[in-house]
């Protein structure tokens, strides 16, 4: 079932007065896509693969930016509220179960560091709430995270699972059944931050977008070459189809989301720009023994060493993503790079730019894999169990500047009628596309955009049903050879 429509002429003849044209169709430049068409502005989507957000793995939304002790306060408030805009859009994307953090023994961390910054994005939350109660995506603010010292564990650990889990404490029991609690300092904290599914959420975009006439969808099109006219009020963007036939359509505003390849669209257009690429990879596994839902859990290490943070993330019947934060595992050795003065892309050596090809070694697939198992064991005594579940989700991350804590990012201008997406999260692609609406406006492409909630912005998208959208999402999941337990709903939204 094709759901994309696929077309290689030119621009067709349109009433309409503004042309966009947007280089990739990952989860920015499809969100970008959708957002402009949405407000019936003709939009030409290019993507060089076959389907849209086919990029790097996305499993954890991130509502707070709870997972990193790195970065800022501001930062994490910016997720924060990223984060509740995109559960609102993309409604049936989310697998809302909470997430566990724990900070083991040998780490030099201390729970009580956390608290404050927790208190702060409680009452960040609670604002956003009372000034916009559809903003109570995230569960009640009161919620928003809960601690357990050692004895609340103790007295969990003696519970039975839960069928379906609903309170806190009913999540947390399979993690107090399960850790060593002499390996933790106390205490732990578990945090409304949820799944996102990168195939729902790939559902969405592609089902949204094939009901909007305004959007033209360019699949297996590579860009090829870039003319800016000469009075600057537009762009000549010239691509090769599947079939190696040359097209050029005309565009009036250009937006480059060209996710890790952002630098090789910037080349292209002749505009210079600092900028880091980091490879990354998560592992798919099955614990066929597993007989309860959990939490997602994040085990809190120094990035790169070998103690380094171990998640586990939770999908339905049995299947496990983990992340180690250590070069044997989700890091790899010279997987950063960094721009130069001659290239605004950063260049990966050649075996990094095999594996984003799909050429992957089974041994090394095996090999990586068991090393997440074993990583995660020293927590999850029992996880030793678990078995190789499918092939890695990986990519490259790309990190605008030159700070790889960087988590927060969103768009940058280097010319008049070009925008550049540079998020590093999945949820600030709507901040994206946000910006790119207010600049048009700035240009005066477009009259300024009337105030409208999140849900009105998004019409189309909104009327799709969590039936289609997993149905399409466990289409896509299967034929791009993962398991589909990864594009189905788990926690409370599965209905």
């Amino acid at each position: 079932m094709n759901l994309i429509k696929s077309k290689t002429t030119s621009l067709p003849h349109t009433d309409l007065p503004l042309s966009v044209g947007i280089i990739g169709g990952g989860i920015a430049g499809s969100t970008i896509a959708l957002r402009l068409a949405e407000q019936g502005i003709n939009v030409q989507l290019f993507e060089e693969g076959k389907s849209l957000v086919n990029g790097p793995p996305i499993c954890h939304l991130h509502a707070g930016g709870n997972l990193y002790r790195e970065i800022s306060d501001q930062q994490c408030i910016t997720l924060l509220k990223q984060s509740i805009d995109t559960l609102r859009v993309y409604r049936h994307t989310s697998n809302i179960r909470p997430t566990v953090i724990a900070i083991p023994c040998s780490d030099a961390g201390d729970p009580n560091d956390l608290l404050p910054r927790l208190t702060l994005l409680q009452q960040t939350y609670q604002t956003l709430v009372e000034q916009d109660p559809k903003n109570r995506v995230l569960g009640e603010p009161k919620d928003y995270f809960t601690l357990y010292q050692r004895s609340d564990l103790e007295y969990l650990a003696s519970q039975d699972n839960p069928q379906q889990p609903l309170t806190p404490d009913q999540w947390m029991i399979p993690v107090a059944k399960s850790i060593n609690l002499d390996q933790f300092k106390y205490p732990l904290v578990m945090v409304q931050e949820y799944g996102l599914s990168v195939f729902r959420i790939a559902a969405t975009l592609t089902l949204a977008l094939n009901k909007l006439t305004q959007c033209h969808v360019h699949t297996n099109a590579k860009v090829t070459s870039l003319v800016e006219s000469e009075q600057g009020t537009g762009w000549q963007v010239n691509y090769q189809d599947a079939s190696n036939q040359y097209h050029q359509i005309n565009v009036d505003y250009l937006v480059n989301a060209g996710g890790y390849q952002t630098g090789t669209i910037d080349d292209l257009a002749h505009i210079p720009r600092q900028r880091m690429v980091e490879f990354k990879a998560a592992y798919i596994t099955h614990w066929a023994q597993c007989d309860a839902q959990w939490p997602e859990v994040i085990f809190h290490g120094e990035r790169g060493t070998p103690n380094g943070m171990a998640q586990l993330t939770p999908y339905p019947n049995g299947f496990f993503q983990l992340h180690g934060m250590t070069q044997d595992i989700t890091l790899f050795k010279n997987g950063l790079v960094a721009s130069n003065a001659t290239s605004a892309q950063p260049q990966l050596n050649a075996a990094f730019k095999e594996k984003l090809q799909q050429h992957w070694s089974q041994q090394e697939i095996e090999q990586r894999t068991q090393r997440a198992i074993n990583h995660m064991a020293q927590f999850v005594g029992k996880f030793e169990q678990a078995t190789v579940g499918g092939k890695p989700l990986f990519g490259a991350q790309q990190i605008p500047g030159n700070d790889p804590t960087l988590r927060a990012a969103d768009v940058s201008y280097s010319h008049q009628r070009y925008a550049r997406s540079e998020i590093v999260k999945a949820s600030s692609a709507l901040s994206v596309a946000d910006a790119i609406m207010d600049q048009l406006a700035a240009l005066h492409l477009i009259q300024t955009p009337v105030s409208q909630t999140r849900e009105d912005a998004f019409p189309v998208a909104q009327q799709l049903s969590l039936n289609d959208i997993v149905s399409y999402a466990e289409q896509l999941a299967a034929e791009r050879g993962f398991p589909t337990s990864l594009a189905s709903p788990i926690g409370h939204n599965t209905k």
